[in-house]
């Protein structure tokens, strides 16, 4: 096919510096409504070189839908992503609502269309048109006019699996493939030996140069399987992330028990960071102190000991969602780390 377009990809200026904002390099890692937090956050400090870089394992939903018809990768956690980084204008806001659209059908009728969201398919006809995931959201990204870039980990579509070891000792271990299964495996008992599949799927090589020319990498907050941890498992971007000079913030769930992770402490949050990048040096944990109990508190940081990490406990919770972190809020918490 011939190139529909012409002239240079489109690049967003950076914006003036102000003072109380900074110019740090500063890539999120994560998915979800957790990325959407740290980005909105990351926005409010950082004037420019945001990075968010994406899981593309997602087999759920319209993005597991358009990836099993089209054979692409899953849009969705890139197309939040984007939404996030929308410049807050009337124009930026605007294309945020259009993207995060989901069409239904009128009452009665089924649709081929129904719940797939508007962005999903703008990104997927880009990609098809451009023939490369980074060049589509980079279109994406002007078109909305992001401030930063997003990045999928891979651009190669990816699973998951793991075992699941059941709550009751006269159950059998069960491997499961399938992101959005492990998304609700804590139900059923606690997830062991994740894995990504292809194993020896390369990393998005620009998301390993943002990883390796930045001051800061941000870990979550996010579903700690399947949001957080994928970044670990894929050998090239461990491998950056082990060996980079940027120092490395985690910022902790608000809630750690969850479908994904029931019954499970703050503390073995961050064991699992160690059980799978034993290398892996953490420098600073963002940590709601409503979020640990006093009981909890003494294994929390023991567990960021372990990790070579200092913790600073902030307010980070929104005020009427007990659920969600406050972005501006997060903004002052991360302020405070990045500048100490």
């Amino acid at each position: 096919m011939s190139q529909p377009f012409t002239g240079p990809l489109p690049t967003i200026a950076a914006p003036v510096v102000s003072p109380g904002r900074s110019s740090l390099r500063v890539p999120a890692l994560g998915v979800g409504h957790g990325l959407k937090a740290t980005l909105s956050a990351l926005r409010i400090i950082a004037a420019e070189h945001l990075t968010a870089i994406c899981t593309v394992a997602d087999d759920g939903g319209s993005s597991g839908r358009l990836r099993q018809d089209m054979d692409v990768l899953p849009p969705g956690d890139l197309r939040m992503a984007l939404t996030a980084l929308c410049d807050d204008t009337e124009w930026g806001r605007t294309w945020a609502e259009v993207m995060q659209h989901r069409f239904s059908s009128r009452d009665g009728v089924s649709g081929s269309l129904d719940n797939h969201a508007m962005g999903n398919l703008l990104i997927v006809a880009l990609w098809e048109l451009l023939g490369d995931p980074v060049d589509g959201l980079r279109w994406a990204g002007a078109l909305l006019g992001a401030r930063g870039q997003v990045l999928p980990m891979s651009r190669t579509p990816l699973t998951m699996s793991g075992i699941v070891e059941p709550v009751h000792s006269d159950g059998e271990p069960v491997r499961i493939y399938s992101q959005a299964e492990l998304a609700r495996a804590g139900q059923l008992g606690r997830l062991t030996d994740v894995q990504i599949h292809p194993a020896e799927a390369e990393a998005c090589t620009e998301a390993v140069t943002a990883i390796e020319l930045s001051d800061w990498v941000v870990f979550g907050p996010g579903s700690w399987y399947t949001s957080v941890l994928p970044h670990l498992l894929l050998h090239d971007l461990r491998s950056a992330l082990y060996d980079t000079e940027a120092r490395r913030c985690v910022v902790m769930n608000l809630k750690a028990d969850t479908d994904e992770t029931s019954g499970m402490t703050a503390a073995e949050h961050l064991q699992v960071l160690h059980h799978y990048a034993p290398e892996l040096h953490i420098d600073a944990i963002i940590a709601d102190p409503r979020s640990i109990s006093d009981a909890e508190r003494g294994a929390f940081e023991a567990a960021a000991q372990q990790l070579g990490a200092e913790i600073t406990y902030a307010k980070v919770k929104h005020s009427e969602r007990s659920d969600v972190h406050d972005p501006l809020r997060l903004a002052i918490a991360f302020n405070e780390v990045f500048h100490q």
